[in-house]
């Protein structure tokens, strides 16, 4: 009997792909649009891309004679993604709605409601891999990164659950993006040669300080000045005592006051800026470039230093509470007192670092070979075993 698979079609070329992958495969496929966001108070119809998408979406289903409608869940996404990413700016915190997006919307809302129309899966077009195996009666599964590293999504994928991931296919997974355009090309997709999407997943070409300064109060604040050499001398490395205290001082985040520095500008509202941003800020005068290196969204005050090699960038580990980790492997999950060598990320794209974890008391602590740049809270760390990502935790 086949096997039925509702494809999220998004509108673009992967889940066009995706969708005419599994056909060729025998399955009984369904094309499923979401609608996730039209507040026109942010967006108007000739910004916001989703009616195009809509349309691509449906165009490439005709192509492909199968079935296809789109469903509103927009209600659900303001709720559970965009508040929650407003409320992450304002109090001081990087967000990744694209890994809240996955958790929350399309492999919970959308998965349960594609359940519901009689599928056995769901399928996107992400750049991901997955396989299982067993352990005794238990059948456990893996998340891997995509075959085209340049494109692998598997970061955004960090906080999914053994049931979901046992629901979701990858059919791009194992493929180049050039190999995935050919094939859209061969099959005259009009989604062939459509660019990839940029930027927030919901609110189309409004850039993203447009989008918050009609969501957040501008108030003007004090840009502060930290010097090299202030900081070398008081955060200059010291012999510590025990192992404890070695996790603890390398995984502690940065304290500064007005004190440490001096008054060089102003800002707009300390919680429109990030750790790491080198734009946006507008001062010159400095011999290099002004890098965050701190905001304090309480006192609405914001740290920078001159320089991409600024000490106050960069830090040698994180520490998060038990029970805020996520373990994609559940049954890889730390013990007291238990570590483990893997390599891990803060961001998307960003380089694989090799990294140790070690869960004492009550917290687990990634300790990294050497020290990484631009840490911010709410972003997500996300640690692999080779290319299989095993788990992740915000920030």
């Amino acid at each position: 009997m086949k096997k039925t698979v509702v494809v999220a079609m998004s509108g673009g070329v992967d889940s066009s792909v995706a969708a005419y992958l599994l056909k060729e495969k025998k399955y009984n496929v369904i094309g499923l649009f979401m609608k996730n966001w039209h507040d026109t108070s942010v967006t108007v119809s000739d910004e916001c891309p989703w009616l195009e998408d809509s349309y691509d979406a449906m165009t490439v289903a005709e192509k492909l004679n199968i079935p296809f409608q789109s469903i509103d869940l927009s209600v659900e996404y303001k709720l559970k993604i965009v508040d929650y990413m407003i409320k992450e700016y304002k109090e001081g915190r990087t967000p990744n709605p694209d890994v809240l997006c996955n958790k929350e919307i399309k492999f919970d809302i959308f998965l349960k409601k594609a359940l519901s129309l009689g599928a056995d899966f769901v399928a996107t077009g992400h750049y991901a891999r997955k396989t299982k195996t067993k352990s005794g009666k238990k059948i456990i599964y893996k998340l891997f990164s995509g075959k085209d590293s340049l494109k692998d999504q598997s970061y955004f994928l960090c906080q999914l659950n053994q049931g979901q991931i046992s629901k979701i296919l990858f059919p791009i997974g194992e493929l180049e993006k050039s190999k995935v355009r050919y094939i859209a090309k061969k099959q005259n997709l009009i989604t062939a040669e459509k660019r990839d999407s940029q930027g927030l997943c919901f609110i189309g070409k409004v850039k993203l300080p447009d989008f918050l300064k009609q969501k957040l109060i501008e108030k003007k604040g004090k840009v502060i000045l930290i010097e090299k050499k202030l900081f070398l001398k008081r955060n200059k490395e010291y012999f510590h005592k025990t192992f404890d205290a070695f996790l603890d001082n390398n995984s502690k985040p940065l304290i500064f006051s007005l004190e440490d520095g001096k008054t060089i500008g102003y800002h707009n509202g300390a919680h429109f800026y990030t750790v790491g941003q080198r734009k946006g800020l507008s001062i010159g005068g400095a011999k290099e470039p002004l890098y965050i290196l701190k905001t304090d969204v309480k006192k609405n005050i914001i740290y920078v230093g001159e320089g991409s090699n600024h000490p106050g960038l960069f830090r040698r580990g994180i520490s998060i509470n038990r029970e805020k980790v996520h373990w994609v492997r559940e049954d890889l999950k730390l013990s007291e007192n238990k570590f483990l060598k893997v390599k891990s990320r803060i961001r998307y794209r960003q380089k694989l670092k090799n990294s140790y974890l070690y869960m004492r008391n009550k917290k687990l602590y990634i300790i990294f070979d050497s020290p990484i740049s631009s840490i911010s809270e709410g972003q997500f760390i996300v640690w692999y075993l080779k290319n299989e990502l095993i788990g992740s935790a915000a920030i």
